[in-house]
Formats: C-alpha cells, sequence, structure tokens
C-alpha cells in the first residue's frame, strides 16, 4: 500500500523542506561517509536520535545532544519561523521579522540548540537595538547555508515578477547573512523553486535559473549539472560537503536533476555527510514541490516521515492560513 502524502505544491515545497530538515538532524556535521555506511546498516539513516557515539573517532561536529528524533536543526527552526511570519502577516515585513528572529534565537527565547556563526552575529548586532534602529543588513558577512534557510515560504507566498522575488530574497538573505554569494545562491535556489512551482521541468527549472547565480557560482552549477547520472559521492568530493554554499549548492543541483523522488533525494543527501541539513532545507523543497506536480502519489514524501517531525500541527497550521490569505 502507497503510503505517501500528496499535497498542493506549494504546501509540499514548505513540508519537504521542514521534513528533510528533520530527517536528517540525527547525522548533521558527521563527515565520514563510511561510518553513515554502518549505522545505515545497524540503525537506519531518517530520524534518528543524535547520538555522540556515532561521531566517535571519525570527522565530524555533535551539535546536537540536546535534540530528539523529529525535531529541527537550527535551519529548520529558520524555515518555520519565516512560515509563521508570513502566515501572520501575509507578507514579510523586514522589522517584524528581526524582532521575532532576535525574540526566538536570542537570550530566553523559544531556541533551544546549536547556534552558528551568521547567527551569533546577526544576534549580536540586534540584541542592543530597538526595533526601529535594525539596520537594513543586519546579517554576518558569512555564504553557510543558513541564507537558504528561509527561502520556502518566501517562495511558495509569491504571486508577483521574478524581479520582485529577486529583490525580496535579497532583503531576506542580508538579515542573516550579509554577504554576495549567499545572496546568489539563494536567488538561483528560489528561482529553481519558482520555476518548479509555475510548471517547469526540473532540467529547465535548473538550467533557466542559472543567470542569477551570479559569477562565482554560475561555472560550479554548470559542471555539476553536466553529470550524467546519479552520483552523489563524486559530486560531494569534487564540489565538498560542508555549510558553505560553493560547496553545498552544487549538490543540491546534482541531486535534483538525477533522483527519482523525495524519498531518495534525501536519503542520498545524508548519506554525503557533512551539512546535510542546511543542503535539505532547499534539496526538500524543490524535490517536494516538484513530485507533487506529477499525478503519481508515489512521488510525495512519505507519510511516515512527516508524522514523525515533532512540528508538524504547527507547520500545517500555518501552511493553512498560508493558503487562506
Amino acid at each position: 500500500m502507497n503510503s505517501s502524502i500528496k499535497l498542493e505544491p506549494r504546501v509540499a515545497a514548505i513540508l519537504g523542506a521542514l521534513v528533510g530538515d528533520a530527517a536528517s538532524l540525527g547525522l548533521h556535521w558527521l563527515y565520514d561517509p563510511e561510518r553513515i555506511a554502518q549505522i545505515e546498516k545497524s540503525k537506519g539513516l531518517v530520524f534518528l536520535r543524535p547520538d555522540a557515539s556515532d561521531y566517535a573517532g571519525v570527522s565530524g561536529y555533535f551539535a546536537h545532544g540536546n535534540k530528539q528524533a523529529g525535531d529541527s536543526s537550527a535551519y529548520g527552526e529558520l524555515c518555520l519561523l519565516m512560515l509563521r511570519h508570513i502566515a501572520r502577516h501575509g507578507k514579510f515585513y523586514r522589522v517584524d521579522y528581526q524582532s521575532e528572529y532576535r525574540s526566538y534565537f536570542g537570550p530566553g527565547g523559544g531556541y533551544q540548540g546549536y547556534i552558528d556563526s551568521p547567527s551569533r552575529l546577526t544576534l549580536q548586532t540586534l540584541l542592543p537595538l530597538k526595533p526601529e534602529d535594525f539596520p537594513l543588513q543586519s546579517g554576518a558577512d558569512d555564504d553557510q547555508f543558513a541564507a537558504l534557510a528561509a527561502l520556502p515560504a518566501i517562495v511558495a507566498a509569491h504571486d508577483e515578477s521574478q524581479d520582485a522575488l529577486n529583490a525580496k530574497i535579497e532583503q531576506a538573505v542580508r538579515l542573516t547573512n550579509n554577504n554576495d554569494t549567499a545572496v546568489a545562491a539563494a536567488q538561483y535556489a528560489g528561482c529553481v523553486l519558482l520555476a518548479v512551482l509555475n510548471g517547469q521541468p526540473i532540467q529547465q527549472a535548473l538550467t533557466s535559473s542559472l543567470p542569477h547565480a551570479g559569477e562565482k557560482l554560475r561555472p560550479l552549477l554548470e559542471e555539476a549539472l553536466q553529470v550524467k547520472t546519479l552520483d552523489c559521492a563524486a559530486v560531494a568530493k569534487r564540489f565538498g560537503n560542508a555549510c558553505h554554499v560553493p560547496q553545498g549548492l552544487p549538490v543540491i543541483a546534482h541531486i535534483v536533476q538525477h533522483a527519482p523522488d523525495y524519498r531518495t533525494a534525501i536519503e542520498e543527501n545524508i548519506r554525503i555527510g557533512g551539512d546535510s541539513c542546511g543542503r535539505s532545507i532547499m534539496l526538500g523543497a524543490i524535490m517536494a514541490a516538484y513530485t507533487a506536480q506529477q499525478n503519481s502519489q508515489t512521488a510525495s514524501i512519505p507519510l511516515e516521515w512527516a508524522a514523525r517531525y515533532r512540528k508538524l500541527s504547527i507547520a500545517a497550521d500555518a501552511c493553512v492560513q498560508l493558503r487562506h490569505q
């Protein structure tokens, strides 16, 4: 019996990002694919509870000791924060979002977990200020994957031109990542997702969005898109599997180009190792949106995965608000 969820594509994009992130958390920042393969044989691959012993003696950083299976990384929390912001306000409002970001991720806020460098520096900028004094660009000069985390809700709620989306993405990204490469990566990924939501075939979406990738990222993406079959290990070895978008964005494009379905895409991404959660946000969004456009129910988010995401009801309520606007 098929137990996948068939969703409206824009909702699928958001839930695909959030579920993919939670699925990846247990092995996040484990940089040894051989160790990951061993763990998969004994415990499985997705929705594992973070376990320090999995990281012992190999390359990796154990950051999620206080998390349970089904929890989100900071990327997933950032994705959900933007979703709830747009659901509440009807669109993106910079100062309100910065206030909500500071309240949630800052001292005494609801977020408990690892704070990466761009988040820490962003909070250092925002914490001493009154909202009316928040700068237009409060982010760190950093090209890590926090730059892409808020995109699914921004793109899913967008109903204007491509240029308007690019401007909106740049404004949002520079709140956490005031970096040109980070902005270009987000604009490329956002354009791919919008193209998919507008019905473009996946190959066309990946190539037609290349002009938005900028001079630094475009040749890397073009090289990744020349790989003819799904070979994540080789692509990750070529580009890297760490937290920076010049490493991870070509990997995302490669998986999206060749993976047959959402489940395969997320699992292959975890097997690569490294910043699997960072890559999973836009990988999950694009794959879920694309497969939701197809008529086959086998292409949707696995029901048992969605059920294990611990904030599914919160995300679902926000998606309902989003659709009613």
